[in-house]
């Protein structure tokens, strides 16, 4: 199988989009609330969004399965409170449900969690539980930065994330370290920002002892994994002078990287330099770079294209990059398919 780990919902129907303006809106106007229910996007819609579009290009570039997850840029934690967050990440998570109920042999879930700048983590434990026990989802995406681009939470080593941490290894998944829209105007949200906070992650586990505490907890670190690769250098060196253990030792027992790279070089570094078991095949297709590479006439999002022609796999391991990594990093995934017969 080719399994994609990285697929978001950026295709909902129009309806979607439309609600959350209300919603914003009525932050200024309580009386303007709108009501959840009021939001109507029938099966038909749901399936003419993902037939057209994600689905379309997964059959035309040969992949099978998206782990899927409402739209990252939509997921905007800073606006509003904590019932803002609840509510929308509710309404996004349970439209991915039912994705996943209409096409299940090529979707399955993925949680946006409710967060908010200053909120404890834990208040998105109910949430997380639902969408793993009743939609069968089988891994969240965790927002390092609720604050949109200030950076005000503390780092993921600290105490403060250990509720979800514990939900975490209770439930046996993985969580997706992806920040949200920039509010920052120093930081392009998808050219920088996210590039920014998956160097940064990493960085703040490599400084910390937190797998000591979780030595289970796996953390998939998207769009390559940011600078890391690049400067994989700078990142063993800096782990010798902190006195670390190797990273193949400190990190890499527990952070995995996917392949959202946008060119062949960069996913022949990616294959080079980081362990094949650390590496998922992932594309976010009609995601942040949805044009047509003119240097090679090929979308720059078909990520199979690079993996596929890299000399730096063998066809064994091309197989771990495709299907037996994501079912080893994420085990629910792996016994929904075995449950399948797959």
């Amino acid at each position: 199988m080719i399994i994609d780990v990285h697929g978001h919902y950026t295709t909902a129907p129009a309806a979607l989009g439309a609600w959350r303006d209300l919603q914003i809106a009525s932050l200024k106007d309580p009386s303007k609330k709108p009501d959840p229910k009021s939001l109507k996007i029938s099966d038909d819609e749901l399936r003419e969004s993902i037939e057209t579009n994600q689905l379309k290009l997964m059959k035309q570039r040969g992949s099978d399965l998206t782990v899927f997850s409402p739209r990252a840029s939509f997921m905007a934690h800073h606006i509003g409170d904590f019932e803002t967050s609840s509510t929308w990440a509710a309404i996004c998570n349970e439209l991915c449900f039912r994705v996943s109920e209409l096409f299940p042999d090529h979707f399955i879930g993925a949680a946006m969690l409710p967060q908010s700048p200053g909120v404890d983590p834990a208040t998105c434990i109910p949430e997380l539980e639902k969408c793993v026990k009743e939609y069968g989802f089988v891994g969240i995406n965790l927002n390092p930065d609720p604050s949109g681009g200030h950076w005000t939470s503390p780092p993921l080593s600290d105490r403060h994330w250990y509720p979800i941490y514990e939900k975490m290894v209770e439930l046996d998944i993985p969580a997706m370290i992806h920040v949200s829209t920039s509010c920052n105007a120093c930081f392009h949200t998808t050219g920088s920002h996210y590039l920014n906070a998956d160097t940064t992650a990493f960085m703040q586990c490599l400084t910390s002892d937190l797998f000591k505490d979780f030595p289970t907890l796996k953390f998939l670190i998207p769009h390559g994994g940011g600078a890391v690769p690049y400067h994989w250098g700078r990142f063993r060196g800096l782990a010798q002078e902190l006195k670390k253990p190797l990273l193949s030792e400190h990190l890499l027992n527990n952070i995995f990287f996917d392949t959202c790279v946008y060119h062949q070089p960069g996913i022949d570094l990616l294959t080079k330099v980081i362990p094949v078991k650390n590496i998922l095949f992932a594309s976010e297709m009609i995601g942040a770079v949805r044009g047509i590479d003119p240097e090679t006439g090929h979308y720059y999002d078909d990520t199979k294209r690079y993996v596929a022609a890299t000399a730096n796999l063998t066809d064994e391991e091309r197989h771990m990059v495709y299907e037996g990594n994501a079912r080893r990093v994420f085990p629910r995934l792996d016994a929904a398919l075995k449950a399948k017969g797959l």
